[in-house]
């Protein structure tokens, strides 16, 4: 089990629930619907990174979608970082599970709009090395 700093699990916990919050706010559509989605694409996580979220309260930035999105692309690419330094097979399986939780936020409501594929295309920018 890998262990994180409080600094570095915040990070973790504001890319992963911003990215979710971003896709969800791109397309309004059933909130509630798009929030349990999320909950549930979190197994695509590894057990480490699962054990990160569910550590403490989602770490969400406050303000409007402008404000948030460069606050939560800079986590996701922090992320990248912390998790190349301190798990590399998690630097790997990282992005292919946050664009797939972001996926079920998008298709929650069956209805995928051109907003959210825009929403999801930025996100995955962030999750390079």
């Amino acid at each position: 089990m890998i262990f994180y700093t409080d600094e570095e699990s915040r990070t973790l916990r504001t890319a992963v629930y911003g990215a979710m919050l971003l896709v969800s706010h791109a397309d309004p559509g059933p909130v509630l619907e798009e929030r349990f989605a999320g909950l549930r694409a979190l197994q695509n996580l590894s057990p480490d990174l699962r054990g990160v979220m569910g550590a403490a309260r989602p770490s969400v930035p406050a303000g409007t979608d402008e404000e948030i999105e460069p606050v939560v692309l800079e986590a996701l690419r922090r992320s990248m970082k912390i998790l190349a330094a301190r798990s590399p097979e998690d630097a790997v399986s990282f992005p292919r599970s946050v664009l797939a939780i972001c996926r079920e936020v998008a298709e929650a409501d069956g209805v995928v709009v051109d907003a959210e594929d825009a929403m999801v295309a930025r996100i995955e920018g962030a999750l390079v090395l």
